[in-house]
């Protein structure tokens, strides 16, 4: 079992947290870890691209000249594809780029990442994480107090309103629940910020 220190909102040290080893503790996979990122940002793309095709432009209904006897090559619309102002031939249109891996690759890549942050020791864990009303201020001074100067993930065991929105305008900052943790968000910030009963939802969810 791997012990990180507990510590208070300001920095203080108030105990020690045994964290799972089988989610934890796990030589993490590359390989599945990169699957994963690939797949999360592909369903983040829209896939609203759209161009039109030769039925789709307006005009072009009369054929432009006569069939022969012109000595110009025949045409039948000023609307097809190798006329300029006409259909676009095989463009892309609206489509969804997401795809799912299996369950149990999700679920590795999940351990992969979390592990991959204890080794690089990129953990922290606080016992509670809490505000009296939405304050910007007071969401900065627990930065300053865990010493946090790169973009960070915190993640609370339930999204608490005062706490989402005191770090909402804290560039590099960004809160999401246990049940919500994903490969992406992990990757993608330098320390992670766990509350103690974070850490305990995501042990139920993963063990």
């Amino acid at each position: 079992m791997t012990k990180v220190s507990v510590l208070s909102q300001t920095g203080a040290s108030v105990g020690e947290i045994e964290l799972n080893d089988a989610i934890f503790g796990i030589t993490p996979n590359e390989a599945v870890l990169f699957d994963a990122v690939i797949a999360q940002r592909a369903s983040l793309r829209q896939g609203n691209h759209k161009v039109k095709n030769r039925s789709e432009v307006a005009g072009g209904g009369r054929k432009p000249w006569r069939q022969k006897g012109t000595g110009r090559a025949r045409q039948g619309s000023i609307r097809s594809p190798q006329w300029r102002g006409g259909g676009i031939v095989f463009g892309p249109t609206p489509r969804s780029y997401s795809y799912k891996l299996p369950k149990k690759v999700r679920r590795l890549a999940l351990k992969s990442a979390l592990s991959a942050k204890v080794l690089e020791q990129k953990v922290v864990v606080l016992d509670a994480l809490t505000f009296e009303a939405p304050k910007t201020k007071a969401f900065v001074e627990v930065l300053k107090a865990l010493s946090i100067e790169s973009k960070a993930l915190f993640v609370t065991a339930e999204l608490e309103e005062n706490v989402v929105k005191s770090a909402s305008n804290i560039q590099g900052v960004t809160v999401v629940s246990a049940t919500g943790i994903n490969v992406l968000d992990l990757v993608g910030h330098d320390t992670v910020v766990f509350t103690k009963a974070a850490v305990e939802k995501v042990e139920e969810v993963l063990g």
